[in-house]
């Protein structure tokens, strides 16, 4: 039986005993010993290969018997309890990505072997009643303690930092309780940080926290800065994006024009000048900091702009939407808690539903970007395409906001289906595909 462990850099080969059971784990005890801190997935007395009694044609027959191991033995990439048969090739593997053994069987006559046996072997009918009684029934102490055996894996595998930030969320939550303002931003910023780990994770490539987090907070700047002023005044007064009010009477038309314009060109470009400050930085700047900053493919403009994106959702909604709806109601009603509920109430759909919004919106545009820079020789048509195409949907949300709900679902799930579909061609044409970390929420059917 050969050991594959070339994950963790070794491979070895054991000699299989024809007269006695070999136990695989990271006690002393066993015959094949793992070292117990590079394979922790490993239990102690992990799994045994077990002899039987030879068939008519003088073969052996062997099984792999799990021992009641914390994270499963695995044969052929199904996991099993109690015992099963092996054959020539069979590839068992000691948790679902622990080391691998493939059994190989020769048969090499050995009589003076086979003389030396003390007892009787159980043969394979029988062997179901038999391992019933070799089934151990102890608890090992990590089993009871299982954090001992795990606390290398939780921070990749239990999304123990994602936890750690909800635990620190809730707390801050609670501490607020009678502060609606500062509720709101904590509120706010938890529900951001869910869907944009959300978007991340389905990404798949890794990038620094505090670029990303610089990327939001750099596009909430330009929004306070006179920048702002100046895109107000060429998009809704040079060009014809003047956004109506409500009590202008506009044609379907006219008013996908005025979006197209006043918002769609205006805020895409708005949002994509981060992203493209960060290609210019990382051009100027040495490996591996230019890998991590700045924008080489089409992953890296879908993580920036939709980071982008999420703090421009967030200054506009704290610092527009909700102020205002709050006033509005508290005025009408003559109650402020009236008006601070309605602006929770506006607060949850506006920054949950960016994921549909402003975040596939930029993330798109984000992936043209990447994708121009793998495409440097077409860099021009392809930025031209994303920006308009990018912009016609963020015009398409904005005016069917205004004339049915189930157009509104429609172009939502369209924008949304939009984003994770750049982001699937994306993973594809990453240049680091085999660096990145894979995602699926859903398993294979």
């Amino acid at each position: 039986m050969s050991g594959n462990t070339a994950a963790f850099g070794s491979e070895s080969r054991y000699a299989l005993h024809a007269s006695k059971e070999m136990v695989i784990g990271r006690d002393p005890s066993c015959q094949i010993v793992l070292d117990a801190m590079t394979y922790r997935m490993v239990s102690r007395r992990h799994a045994a290969v077990r002899p039987l009694s030879s068939s008519p044609d003088n073969k052996f027959t062997w099984v792999i018997c799990d021992l009641n191991s914390a994270n499963g033995t695995y044969l052929n990439g199904e996991r099993f309890y109690g015992c099963q048969e092996l054959q020539s090739g069979d590839r068992i593997a000691l948790g679902s990505d622990g080391p691998q053994f493939i059994f190989e069987y020769d048969l090499i006559p050995q009589p003076t072997m086979m003389t030396k046996q003390n007892a009787s072997l159980p043969s394979a009918a029988n062997y179901q009643n038999h391992t019933q009684i070799k089934q151990p029934d102890s608890v090992s102490f990590t089993q009871l303690f299982p954090i001992i055996s795990t606390g290398k894996d939780l921070t990749s595998k239990a999304y123990l930092v994602p936890g750690i930030l909800t635990v620190v969320f809730v707390v801050l939550m609670f501490a607020t309780v009678g502060r609606p303002q500062a509720n709101q931003v904590i509120v706010a910023s938890y529900i951001a940080f869910v869907v944009y780990y959300f978007v991340y994770q389905l990404c798949g490539k890794q990038k620094p926290w505090w670029v990303l987090v610089g990327t939001a907070l750099t596009t909430a700047l330009i929004l306070l800065s006179p920048v702002l002023e100046l895109f107000i005044f060429v998009f809704r007064g040079v060009l014809p994006g003047n956004l109506p009010s409500p009590q202008d009477s506009t044609t379907l038309t006219e008013l996908l024009v005025r979006m197209f314009f006043g918002a769609g060109l205006m805020e895409e470009l708005l949002k994509a000048l981060p992203v493209l400050g960060a290609f210019v930085i990382g051009r100027q700047l040495p490996s591996p900091w230019r890998e991590r900053i700045g924008v080489w493919e089409p992953l890296d403009g879908i993580l920036l702009g939709t980071a982008s994106a999420l703090g421009f959702t967030l200054l506009e909604t704290l610092g527009q939407y909700v102020p205002d709806i709050t006033q509005n109601v508290s005025q009408q009603v003559g109650i402020g808690a009236a008006g601070q509920l309605a602006g929770l109430q506006l607060l949850i759909p506006r920054v949950l539903g960016s994921v549909a919004g402003h975040m596939a919106y930029s993330g798109y545009l984000g992936y043209f970007i990447g994708l121009a820079v793998l495409k440097p020789s077409q860099s021009w048509q392809i930025l031209s395409i994303g920006y308009l195409s990018a912009s016609a949907l963020h015009a398409l949300w904005n005016a069917t906001g205004s004339i049915n709900a189930l157009l509104l679902v429609i172009v939502g799930v369209l924008s949304y289906a939009v984003l994770m579909a750049a982001i699937l061609k994306a993973r594809a044409l990453s240049p680091t595909r085999s660096q990145n970390f894979a995602t699926r929420f859903l398993g294979p059917k």
